[in-house]
């Protein structure tokens, strides 16, 4: 193995560096202008199976490879194992086996590190790093009013159906039934 150093990046012109601050201006004047109601909803989604699913970006924590995961001997089949994240253990769990999801188009290589009630972590695995996205607050609040629950399904023109885990505090209460067998 041969190890080649870094080189130095060239410096920035005065063009560049006039186009760079041009550019982060127009950027930070277009995020001032928009207004929460208009923003909606920052989501992570991210399929399982044929299924898309999104998790607000305020509950998400990091999305780290699935090759971390150690296995935890005669634990339940909806628990994957633990991973080390940020010094402390973290469950990873099954997410198709959590919702009953039938098969995966690729085999998951990614966790995703997700922070429920009272900040206790939990891990679920998907196919693919999730993408950021914002969902349509007046999507939301008509697919709230048709049914309220912790999954809420979205009807959106630019993704198709999406299930919203809307309210996560039921879902790690089932996480910790299904882990004490009850």
């Amino acid at each position: 193995m041969k190890i080649v150093p870094r080189r130095d990046e060239a410096p920035l012109t005065e063009a560049e560096l006039a186009l760079l601050r041009t550019r982060a201006a127009e950027l930070a004047h277009g995020a001032a202008e928009l207004a929460p109601e208009e923003e909606g909803l920052a989501a992570a989604v991210f399929s399982v199976g044929e299924e898309l699913y999104a998790i607000p970006l305020e509950h998400m924590r990091a999305a780290i490879p699935l090759t971390t995961v150690t296995p935890v001997p005669l634990a339940p089949p909806h628990i994957i194992g633990i991973v080390r994240f940020r010094g402390q253990a973290v469950t990873v769990l099954s997410f198709a086996a959590i919702f009953g999801v039938g098969g995966w188009r690729t085999d998951p290589a990614v966790l995703v590190v997700i922070e429920g009630p009272g900040g206790r972590l939990v891990a679920i695995d998907c196919e693919h790093i999730p993408r950021a996205t914002t969902l349509p607050l007046a999507a939301i609040t008509m697919a709230r009013s048709v049914g309220a629950g912790p999954v809420v399904e979205l009807a959106l023109p630019e993704l198709g159906r999406v299930l919203l885990l809307d309210d996560l505090e039921p879902l790690f209460v089932a996480f910790g039934r299904r882990a004490d067998g009850h």
